[in-house]
């Protein structure tokens, strides 16, 4: 008689976390050097913005651990209440939520700060898994892509009210996951327009939102556009080889905020054309392996959790490098593992759990 196949779980991918220590690593030293001279300045402590961020690594670093040493489906079953207290967090923001560089995207408790947008990419996640693989046998209608894509209107007319860009990170989260469901294109044209007229109207809400656009095509004619065009000097004067590590000038102050949202341009400065170009493939090379790891997944539930993860990084990462490349206008997306903010380094490294336990899981016989 054959032998029957069992599940057995085997090591993680190693490739997957090789690849994700280079980044952290290397993200904590780039944030370090981009981040010194405003945290002298506004702390009186070079290593303020540091040592908070290792402390939010060290917390990631252990919540991945476990996640990735607990089945994946228990988390897909907490799914439908993830999503909604992900819908109380944001509504929360919208009441009492703290305001910081004027935008309203925090929660305080005491000292600490959270950032319920960022939990609220993880819930999405899990919670269209969940969905989908319910009606797996339905995935081919239209009324499926629709229905799906209704379920997130709630949680992205909250965020988007006030987070324009992780509201789109959402919704392209959404594609994703259908389109690995159930591939094929022509089903994507009606709610790809409708996509469209839904950024358009959030555009057109704020004036400041108009404003960026504007910006964005001529940042010198606009004292906003400062940001801009100094991260554009930073990518120019690094060169091909750049200033070298802590060298850089254009954070002095020139740059705002360098160690946030416009901290690729440091590292362009810094470690020039061939840092930043090397950086791009580690990046290509940590979605290439998240790719990997969905197509071999055991289960269609694994492949969509690996797949969101995917694009959940992919299209942070392309939206950060094209807004400090001045490609797309400003939408105050960070750059995964680099940029400063602990709530944010937590959820990544938490979601790489969730790929690594898909990896443990294989089939053998």
């Amino acid at each position: 008689m054959p032998e029957k196949k069992s599940e057995a779980f085997s090591k993680p991918d190693t490739l997957l976390l090789t690849l994700v220590l280079i980044l952290v690593t290397t993200g904590l030293l780039v944030l370090f050097s981009a981040s010194e001279y405003n945290g002298r300045v506004r702390f009186h402590d070079s290593a303020y913005y540091f040592r908070k961020q290792l402390f939010a690594t060290a917390l990631g670093l252990g919540v991945m651990y476990v996640v990735s040493s607990i089945n994946y489906h228990f988390f897909i079953r907490l799914a439908p209440a993830a999503y909604l207290l992900s819908m109380v967090l944001s509504t929360a923001v919208l009441l009492v939520g703290q305001e910081i560089n004027g935008s309203r995207r925090w929660l305080s408790f005491g000292p600490l700060s959270f950032q319920p947008s960022e939990f609220a990419k993880v819930a999405v996640i899990l919670f269209l898994t969940w969905q989908i693989e319910r009606t797996q046998k339905k995935t081919g209608s239209f009324w499926f892509l629709c229905r799906t894509m209704l379920s997130l209107l709630p949680i992205v007319g909250l965020v988007g009210s006030n987070n324009l860009s992780t509201a789109i990170i959402i919704l392209g989260i959404g594609v994703i996951l259908v389109f690995v469901s159930s591939p094929g294109y022509i089903q994507f044209i009606g709610p790809a327009c409708a996509g469209v007229g839904f950024i358009a109207v959030f555009l057109a809400a704020e004036s400041y939102r108009l404003e960026r656009l504007a910006i964005w095509r001529n940042p010198e004619k606009f004292e906003k556009g400062f940001q801009t065009i100094q991260g554009l000097y930073a990518i120019g004067s690094g060169g091909l080889f750049g200033r070298g590590f802590g060298n850089g000038l254009q954070k002095l102050g020139f740059v705002p905020e360098a160690q946030n949202d416009m901290i690729f341009s440091i590292i362009c400065e810094e470690f020039g054309l061939v840092g930043s170009i090397s950086l791009i493939i580690v990046f290509g090379l940590l979605l290439w392996r998240l790719c990997v790891i969905s197509m071999h997944a055991r289960t269609l539930t694994g492949a969509l959790v690996a797949a969101g993860i995917m694009g959940h990084l992919a299209i942070q990462v392309i939206l950060n490098i094209a807004v400090v490349t001045n490609t797309i206008p400003n939408t105050g997306i960070t750059l995964p593992f680099f940029s400063y903010g602990g709530t944010s380094v937590v959820f990544l490294l938490g979601e790489i759990g969730l790929a690594l336990n898909v990896s443990r899981q294989k089939k053998f016989g």
